[in-house]
This record gives C-alpha cells, structure tokens and sequence, in this order.
C-alpha cells in the first residue's frame, strides 16, 4: 500500500504536468469568451447561452479543461493543441485521437449541421469555444520536439517553470487586472479594420500565424532567465492573440447561430 507521502507525490506531479499544458489558464479564456460577447449581435448571444443551458460564453472557456479529472472525456486530451513544423496543417504528425485544428473544424461543422440533442450540442459547443482560445495560443500550435515548450526550462522572476507556462498564465497574471479589466482594454482597440483583418482568414491561417510568431516566442537569454524584458518586448503579442481569438470565436458563432 503507497504511503501518504507517495500519495500526495503522485498526485502533485500529476497536477503539474495537467496544469502545463492548459491554454491561457482561466483568465485567457474568460478574456477571449468576454470579446467575442462583445462582437456578437445580442440574439445570437441570447440563442448561444440558452444552448449552454444559461451559461455565458465567457464562463464557459475553461469547461474543457476542468473535464480532464473525468475519464468519459478522455477521447478530448489530444484536441488542446496541434503540431505543425511550418506553420502547414500535417495530420501525418498530429495524435492518433486527434488535434485542436481537426478537431475545431468537425465541430463546427457539427454545430451547424444540427442534430444534436440538447447535451450533445451544449458540449461541442462549449468545446468549440475552448479550442478557439486554445488555437490562438502560440505553444498550443507547437513546433515538433519540445512538447509546446513545455521541455524549455527557464526561471521567471526566480520561479523555475517553462516557456508554456509562462505564455499560458504568468504574462497574464503578472499584469494583475481582473478577466473583464484586460478585456475591456482590448475591446477599446477593436475597430471595424480589425475584425475584417481577422475575419477574413481560415483556420489554416491560424496556424501560420503562430509558425511566424515563434522567434519572438522563443526569444529566451541564454541563461534562461525571463523578468521585465521579456514581458516588455512580448506581451504586446499575447493582446493580440487574445484579441484575435474573441473576434474569430465570435465569427465562428455567429455563423453558427447568427
């Protein structure tokens, strides 16, 4: 029989290789969830919360990442991220139960070819909403052989972590706004030339975007210690991410339910 201490090892190793690999981290996505609210004619809003059975777009953005504690969603663990050397969809390297990018545009086509009954549909929808925030999170459409970077050791002010990590949370959280704060600073900067500069993209797209941003993401010192620098030079490029993920998830609503 395992000893409490061994216990409570495993279960600590687990969470921190589970928590790794979520995107944004829950301010991230209720950000993205609160834009695309933003975007939305308010019917569609209206007709989108009754589908989630009276929950709102935003608060809905984490639900797939809290269902990897249950074993009947296990089919879903591989759909967080997609792999692609080039910024080129190439299902030859993806996981054998599926990807982000596959899985984003099933779903969607799903969605609106109907015929789901009420749980089924309040599901994919809520799985859509997270994978549109998980796809614009550039070490969540990662190069071949650093698992997302997560296998980038640096130190954060000190604090030992990875590159994912501080991408998926610390640049967020280090700026210490509330979900709606963040948001409604990027919602004074949408304009009707920034939503046509990323409404008139697919999917495909999606993925050059985060091959082409990867120098900057990348851009570690040497001795692999990340603070202010890194936050000035790069932060500007997780606002535009989040930005661009609210206005695609409201487009992909829209032309679902709109």
């Amino acid at each position: 029989m395992k000893s409490t201490k061994s216990i409570i090892l495993t279960l600590l190793i687990s969470l921190t290789l589970t928590t790794q690999s979520f995107a944004w981290g829950p301010i991230g996505h209720y950000v993205i969830g609160k834009l695309a609210e933003w975007q939305m004619k308010p019917k569609t809003v209206k007709k989108v919360e009754e589908i989630l059975q009276h929950q709102s777009i935003s608060g809905v953005g984490v639900w797939m990442d809290n269902i990897r504690s249950d074993k009947k969603y296990d089919y879903t663990n591989t759909w967080h991220w997609v792999t692609t050397a080039d910024g080129n969809y190439d299902p030859a390297i993806q996981e054998k139960n599926g990807d982000a990018y596959e899985a984003f545009l099933r779903i969607k086509e799903n969605l609106k070819k109907g015929g789901l009954s009420p749980d089924e549909e309040r599901d994919q929808l809520r799985m859509l909403i997270h994978i549109t925030g998980d796809l614009h999170q550039p070490f969540h459409v990662g190069k071949p052989g650093d698992r997302g970077g997560n296998d980038v050791k640096v130190s954060f002010f000190n604090k030992e972590t990875n590159i994912h990590a501080i991408w998926d949370s610390d640049l967020i959280e280090g700026k210490k706004m509330s979900y709606t704060e963040i948001a409604t600073e990027l919602q004074k900067r949408i304009n009707p030339v920034l939503i046509q500069k990323y409404t008139n993209t697919v999917p495909a797209d999606w993925l050059k975007e985060a091959a082409a941003m990867r120098p900057d993401m990348y851009d570690i010192p040497e001795n692999g210690r990340i603070g202010y620098e890194y936050i000035y030079k790069h932060y500007h490029h997780v606002e535009e991410r989040l930005t661009a993920a609210g206005i695609r998830l409201a487009q992909a609503l829209e032309e679902i339910y709109g």
